[in-house]
């Protein structure tokens, strides 16, 4: 679905299965954030063959955190010139997980190309600045793309939900902080990782409303 010029979401809308929405930026060079699972990723694969592209077409492939449903599908890139990125923070907490719990959340040597830092991150002439958002995870990432407004949340935060809080490294009060943080951006598009995405300043403005007035009392 084209969102406006340069940028098109694939959302995962089958309820039968977990997977994430995934986002693609096509302004000279051509980003996609959160792949999702491995095994479910042919409606991605399907919403860029409808744009004429091939994955050898992504230059930059981002994860926002560390869980299978965002980031399986980074295996897909084997063997292409795409290079992936995710957080240094996530990172490091990926390789102190046990071997058989990092492979059950589908991490298990998985090595990217860029270790990303909170701060401005320049790809051609598209410039996203870098949050870093924990709670969710501890190395959770938000994308801010100031030039359209557009905010990429992961799971931080959805259209009148939270992310859960309860797998390993996940912390509520940590999640409380980096809502406020987000919060406070000028938002025009909140493209979240599950779920709808919210258009228009004043329905995000309510929806951050929403969340500290309903959920923060639960986090």
């Amino acid at each position: 679905m084209k969102i406006f010029d340069g940028l098109y979401s694939f959302l995962w809308l089958d309820p039968n299965a977990n997977n994430c929405n995934t986002f693609l930026i096509d302004q000279g060079k051509r980003i996609l954030i959160d792949p999702g699972h491995f095994q479910l990723f042919g409606h991605v694969q399907d919403g860029l063959s409808r744009l004429s592209l091939f994955l050898e077409d992504i230059d930059l492939v981002i994860i926002t955190h560390g869980h299978p449903d965002h980031m399986e599908a980074a295996g897909r890139f084997s063997g292409v010139s795409s290079s992936i990125a995710v957080s240094a923070v996530e990172m490091d907490f990926i390789r102190t997980l046990p071997p058989p719990l990092a492979a059950a959340l589908g991490v298990r040597d998985f090595e990217p190309e860029i270790l990303l830092q909170e701060g401005n991150l320049k790809v051609g002439d598209i410039e996203l600045q870098v949050l870093h958002t924990p709670g969710h995870s501890p190395g959770s990432v938000c994308l801010y793309w100031p030039e359209t407004k557009a905010l990429f949340a992961g799971d931080v935060v959805f259209n009148q939900g939270v992310g859960r809080t309860d797998l390993p490294g996940g912390a509520g009060q940590r999640l409380k902080d980096s809502i406020n943080v987000i919060s406070r951006l000028d938002v025009e598009y909140l493209l979240t990782g599950h779920g709808d995405i919210v258009s228009g300043r004043e329905n995000v403005r309510a929806n951050f409303e929403e969340i500290k007035r309903v959920w923060f009392a639960y986090i």
